[in-house]
């Protein structure tokens, strides 16, 4: 369940913004709603595909292209030190590309995720010394390299730093520390992606007269595949890159970037961002989560179609593999977590396993955090040795949360939204309880937000209004595809889909109907009865079928349009709380305890399904919202313990398991009510 949204709108603005730029009302609306309301603004927005501004902005630019370019012409050994995931791979192909073309001993490097782990370390950096580096020029990476850069130095080789992660108060001690997040940079646009940021070295690098024009033609499509992978916003500089990256890979002559669309599927006359993001960045990624990155840069350089061929399809393969083994871990995880629901109570879900593929362990903290909306790190403990990647929400910096605990870790980095660690298996416990202490004294903790941009009139749907939406293309992070509300529809019919794999459904309101398409869910996982009223948050986009252009409406969430979701999601905090020992409020308690007759409402409802499969929450609405979610769960987690019902919740299905009563049962003597009952609000 997720905390439903409806951004704030100026509708005088927006009408403004529609007739003073003569756009669609959709358009000049949701432009409005995102803030994008300036002159300078607008047209940036929808008009800029190739303004970037002076790299010099950001603070040490001119000593890195002084410390490289004397590098260049004195003919010194560089080596681009890169980092194994999208970002990484496509920062280290575009320098190491742009350095080998300019005439430069060039070189690179990429570290091993499984044998060397993120970033910089002392045994590559003795064999880069042994090859005779005399510059290292890292990408992707370097802001907290400190002791290895110093290493570096002893040894004689000078490091320029290109970085876009956390800065820490100490900088390590480099020619030049290139990174937008120091805290003493004036730049104007901070949220670039490594291979932004490499970019902009490379402008840099190309002097006061720089054809930026030029550079996008020629390095567009690495720097939109790095951006997209790194998930940064695609806003300003950002949407430049990705804007000409898209029109770039569509028309690219680069055989590598061809090879990975063809053998991936990929409609080579339809690439948006979202097709790259689900079917290039992971192809990418899997070979460095495997283990072997180089194989990523060599399809990006390769000049050799068959080449690029042979690559490309061992990238699919690797990708296959990947998913295979995220399949057996989230298996583990799911295990452990139905013989321990408990683990899934804390603010941040911290879940530990023995030698789980650390390359994959950053994709399953993502599905967690999907599935039960909260921060999520998985660690995988390799002997005495941990290692761990953690997913978060928006409003919740996990990075900040991680460094609360830097006296238990032995490294960590990242940022907001993710974060990496390292630290000794032994301090795994420590770890999940004085991180979870960090999050308990957050005032108000932040819910899984479901962000509608706006709401809808059903009969205002149309393909006019579809088609008006690609202007605000390309969509990604930042920049999310429009979620549209509508509310109060009726559902009048139910029809299963490819085997009941999907459901299309109609809804009506007022005169007005619509069909809307339901993804991945079959008839018995749909928990709503036609006449049921819900709120769909809904996608819009064009559809050709045998020449027709129609409107296809996708379903990204649906609830009861009875259900406060804010109330369900407080409600369900206030039994994880009560389960986990902390000190409840009066409010809290009235909200959990149960009398005889609530007990009674549940279990008559419950008893004619024999085994209830759809998830708990479901049951505020099956219930006409006469029992709060936590009461729900309180009721549950009592009849449990008292033998009348068995609870197992997995990540896709639930089963609620009536028992037969023989005799009288004191419902009281369950173990959670006397702990209740026990408790004292403040």
């Amino acid at each position: 369940m997720k905390l439903w949204t409806v951004a704030p709108i100026d509708k005088d603005r927006a009408s403004a913004i529609q007739n003073e730029y003569n756009l669609p009302a959709i358009i000049a609306m949701l432009l409005q709603i995102r803030g994008i309301t300036s002159k300078e603004e607008i047209e940036d927005f929808l008009y800029n595909d190739s303004k970037i501004s002076s790299p010099f902005e950001i603070k040490d630019m001119d000593k890195a292209a002084q410390r490289i370019k004397f590098a260049v012409d004195n003919y010194e050994l560089i080596c681009v030190y890169g980092d194994y995931d999208a970002d990484g791979v496509t920062s280290t192909a575009l320098m190491y590309s742009y350095l080998d073309a300019a005439g430069a001993n060039a070189m690179y490097y990429i570290p091993s995720r499984e044998t060397e782990g993120y970033g910089m370390n002392k045994p590559a950096i003795d064999a880069l010394h042994d090859k005779g580096v005399k510059l290292i020029v890292t990408v992707d990476n370097g802001i907290t390299a400190i002791d290895e850069i110093d290493y570096a130095k002893s040894l004689g080789i000078d490091t320029v730093v290109t970085d876009h992660h956390t800065a820490n108060d100490k900088l390590p001690n480099a020619c030049a520390v290139v990174d937008p997040h120091r805290k003493d940079c004036k730049s104007k646009f901070k949220n670039l992606s490594g291979v932004g940021v490499a970019f902009k070295t490379v402008m840099a690098l190309e002097g006061e007269y720089c054809d930026v024009d030029s550079l996008l033609d020629n390095y567009s499509d690495l720097v939109c595949l790095g951006t997209i992978g790194d998930i940064v916003e695609l806003m300003d500089e950002n949407r430049v890159f990705v804007k000409r990256g898209l029109k770039s890979i569509m028309n690219t002559d680069r055989a590598g970037i061809d090879a990975l669309v063809k053998n991936s599927g990929l409609n080579e006359n339809k690439i948006t961002a979202g097709s790259v993001s689900y079917m290039l960045i992971p192809r990418i990624n899997a070979v460095g989560r495997l283990g072997l990155s180089q194989k990523s840069v060599s399809l990006l350089l390769t000049e050799d179609y068959n080449t690029a061929n042979e690559i490309s399809s061992q990238l699919c393969g690797d990708n296959l593999e990947r998913k295979k083994i995220e399949k057996k871990i989230l298996s583990k995880i799911e295990d452990k977590i139905k013989e321990n629901p408990l683990i899934t109570a804390d603010r941040i879900i911290v879940i530990d396993g023995e030698n789980w593929h650390q390359g994959v362990i950053g994709i399953v903290a993502s599905h967690i955090k999907e599935i039960y909306g909260k921060p999520t790190i998985i660690i995988s403990r390799i002997g005495e040795n941990a290692k761990g990647s953690g997913r978060s929400i928006e409003g919740f910096s996990l990075c900040d949360a991680v460094f609360s605990c830097s006296d238990i870790i032995e490294h960590c980095g990242g940022h907001p939204m993710a974060a990496g660690l390292t630290l000794k298996s032994e301090n795994i416990d420590l770890f999940r309880k004085r991180i979870n202490e960090y999050a308990y004294n957050i005032d108000t903790f932040p819910f899984n937000r479901l962000k509608i941009d706006c709401k809808l009139n059903p009969a205002g749907i149309n393909v006019d209004v579809a088609k008006s939406i690609s202007y605000l293309e390309p969509f990604g992070a930042g920049n999310s595809t429009p979620i549209f509300g509508l509310y109060n529809m009726t559902l009048k019919q139910v029809v299963p889909l490819s085997n009941n794999k999907h459901l299309k459904l109609v809804f009506t309101r007022n005169n007005s109907k619509i069909e809307a398409v339901k993804f991945f869910t079959s008839s018995y996982q749909f928990p709503y009865n036609t006449g049921d009223v819900v709120d769909l948050a809904v996608t819009l986009d064009k559809n050709t079928f045998n020449g027709r252009l129609s409107v296809s409406v996708v379903i990204k969430n649906i609830k009861a349009s009875s259900i406060d979701t804010e109330q369900c999601l407080n409600s369900l905090r206030n039994f994880e709380d009560l389960c986990l020992g902390k000190q409840l409020k009066q409010e809290q308690i009235d909200d959990l305890m149960p009398n005889r007759s609530d007990f009674v409402l549940l279990y008559k409802f419950l008893r004619p399904f024999g085994v209830y499969k759809l998830p708990v929450e479901t049951l505020v609405h099956k219930l006409d919202n006469k029992l709060s979610f936590g009461k729900i769960k309180v009721i549950l987690q009592a009849l449990s313990e008292l033998g009348l019902v068995k609870v197992i919740e997995g990540f896709e299905s639930t089963q609620i398991m009536i028992s037969k009563i023989t005799g009288k049962v004191d419902i009281n003597s369950a173990p959670i009510i006397k702990k209740l009952r026990g408790c004292h609000g403040e």
